[in-house]
């Protein structure tokens, strides 16, 4: 599935159907093939989507510490490079989606998809 999400306050917002479901399940939403985020829950919304960003970072921080600690104490097996590069972060995945969101709220306009 896409989700193609829609607001007349913004262009719009294309996702993969599991990057849309992880996106939806950190709105505290249930991914559904239709929905609707209205302007009155958009600031809550927009809440959930930074506090799972700021856990991101942390969790990232820490790991790199971990890896900076192993790598100085000459324990770490891991002197080859990534080959499959970095993922994509959830600060990269939800951006497209938290500009949506405040613009739609800013217009006072909802934001739909499936429909």
């Amino acid at each position: 599935m896409i989700y193609k999400f829609k607001s007349k306050a913004a262009g719009d917002v294309i996702m993969m159907g599991p990057n849309g479901d992880q996106v939806l399940r950190l709105m505290g939403r249930q991914p559904s093939s239709t929905g609707i985020i209205e302007v009155a829950h958009m600031p809550a919304a927009l809440a959930l989507l930074e506090e799972a960003v700021a856990s991101e970072d942390v969790a990232r921080l820490r790991a790199e510490q971990k890896a900076d600690d192993l790598r100085t104490s000459g324990s770490s097996s891991e002197s080859r490079p990534n080959s499959q590069g970095d993922p994509v972060s959830i600060r990269q995945r939800v951006w497209p989606l938290v500009e949506m969101m405040r613009r739609s709220h800013s217009q006072g306009a909802d934001i739909v998809w499936g429909v």
